[in-house]
């Protein structure tokens, strides 16, 4: 397992991360196989997507972001809300950076990039086909719950279930934290542990 100056390095590009989120998503990332399959669900400009291949080595890594901009006042404060004042231009240009970020990757077949709302993307994958997949999309309480709900069928029996910001109150108020207790609760045969920021499930 990685130790703290590990982390450090390997997660300098989105430094803004603080000591408690960096050591929970590095945790999340020694836990999940290599060569596995999976899914990041919100990928912004692609910062952790990286660590995802340069930490898993994943056999397959599928990113899923709409890049869409929302003009509903409940996003004001989000990255793709109206603090944005270039609107869905900037959305489009950070979705070509990501685009250009992993162009060797999609050329060798090892990343997809899905612009697509979550719920969309999720109807492409089989029952039991992914190894794990990361939650880190739209966090209002529905659309997490949602995403939950969707995606946890198509992960196969020991996979992982996991994604970012339990238990901090943001923009969202306490939409990842109410969504991901009232999963916990209607799955008590799941293993369920948290890593700082970071919510865990073992299917």
């Amino acid at each position: 397992m990685l130790d703290l100056r590990e982390i450090k390095s390997n997660f300098r590009v989105i430094s803004w991360l603080g000591t408690k989120e960096l050591k929970g998503r590095l945790k999340v990332l020694s836990l999940l196989p290599p060569a596995s399959i999976g899914v990041e669900v919100g990928v912004h400009k692609g910062d952790f997507s990286a660590h995802i291949l340069k930490l898993v080595k994943p056999k397959k890594l599928f990113l899923v972001d709409p890049w869409k901009y929302e003009p509903d006042p409940r996003y004001r404060n989000s990255l793709y809300g109206s603090q944005n004042d270039k609107e869905q231009l900037e959305l489009d240009e950070r979705y070509q950076q990501v685009m250009n970020r992993f162009s060797n990757e999609t050329k060798a077949g090892k990343v997809t990039i899905l612009r697509q709302l979550s719920a969309e993307a999720a109807q492409q994958f089989d029952p039991e086909s992914l190894d794990w997949v990361y939650i880190d999309g739209n966090h209002l309480y529905e659309f997490v719950k949602q995403d939950l709900q969707l995606y946890f069928p198509k992960i196969k029996p020991g996979g992982f279930l996991c994604g970012d910001d339990y238990g901090i109150t943001g923009w969202w108020e306490k939409g990842v934290l109410k969504a991901v207790d009232e999963f916990k609760a209607e799955h008590p045969e799941l293993r369920f542990k948290q890593f700082g920021t970071q919510f865990f499930f073992w299917k």
